[in-house]
């Protein structure tokens, strides 16, 4: 299988990078901390000239350790598994779940890395990811990571559905600076990806899903929102203030459909949409203003009654 699954069931839409991408990146990487290295060596040359020549060299291992071994560790930390090279290429490193990676991740890379890579010139490396079906060398193995390309071609089904009519713009005043992105992207792969689920592990995802953006958000679920009905309705919000940012308010809430789905939501008959026995799908205007036409139409018009996706107002 090309991409990632959790634990959940859920299918990211991520590939994994292979050999020629990797080196590729790695070459980068490899000349930029090298040369940095080789600066730093001759400062130390010029600046220690009148130290004992045991200093020297403590010094000039030192150096070797901090920016050979401990400057990838600390870059991929910081920046979630993004290098300069991987940020050339488009790759990133995450874990085997899609999540990014913390410290402990980018230390074992890095520890593994020096014997992978440094110590072997990437021999080691290159035949571990040869061998893997994901294209992992030895030190993702024991980190429990992955490296995966982020610019791929955008799926034909990878749309965000539109929330119900009756919860467009109830969210307005809810704050989402405290939701990370890596959360925001786990939302939006459930959302794409929810008619592909088993329908109680769809419905377990979801929950647990609105879960967590409720505890980032500091506002509990309301009650009688469907899991589902909740993350795609924040999404919406999220998108429409996009809209308003880029474009101001002469889009109005047409502006959102240049961010909404271009292909049917649903198929009508399919139970379960949003997790909610007995919802069916419906089919979305394509094109733009494809999610505004779903949930409200023009502007100035009265939002749709119809059953844009399934949902009627809790009683």
């Amino acid at each position: 299988m090309n991409g990632l699954v959790t634990g959940d069931a859920v299918v990211l839409g991520l590939q994994p990078a292979r050999l020629p991408s990797r080196a590729l990146a790695l070459a980068v990487d490899t000349v930029v901390v090298w040369a940095v290295y080789l600066l730093v060596l001759v400062v130390l040359t010029l600046s220690t000239a009148s130290l004992d020549p045991a200093a020297v060299t403590a010094l000039k291992i030192a150096a070797f350790l901090l920016l050979l071994v401990g400057g990838p560790i600390a870059v991929e930390t910081l920046s979630h598994g993004r290098s300069l090279g991987k940020l050339v290429c488009g790759l990133r490193v995450v874990r085997d779940d899609g999540g990014p990676v913390r410290f402990r991740h980018a230390l074992v890379r890095g520890a593994m890395g020096v014997v992978e890579i440094l110590f072997t010139v990437g021999v080691v490396a290159c035949v571990a990811s040869l061998v893997s079906e994901r294209g992992r060398r030895i030190g993702d193995v024991f980190a429990g990571t992955l490296v995966v390309r982020e610019r791929v071609p955008a799926a034909r089904d990878a749309f965000v559905p539109p929330p119900p009519p009756w919860l467009v713009g109830r969210f307005a005043g809810l704050d989402l600076s405290a939701v990370p992105d890596e959360l925001w992207f786990a939302v939006r792969q459930y959302l794409t990806r929810m008619r592909q689920l088993d329908p109680q592990i769809g419905l377990a995802a979801a929950e647990r899903l609105a879960g967590e953006l409720a505890a980032r958000t500091g506002t509990p679920v309301p009650p009688g929102v469907p899991a589902g009905a909740y993350l795609a309705a924040v999404v919406h919000e999220r998108q429409a203030r996009d809209a308003r940012r880029a474009f101001g308010n002469a889009g109005g809430p047409g502006a959102i459909g240049a961010v909404g789905a271009s292909q049917a939501v649903g198929t009508p008959g399919v139970p379960g949409m949003f997790g909610v026995p007995g919802a069916s799908g419906a089919g979305v205007v394509p094109g733009a203003g494809a999610v505004a036409g779903a949930v409200g139409g023009r502007e100035g018009e009265a939002p749709s009654t119809g059953a844009a996706t399934g949902f009627a107002p809790p009683a």
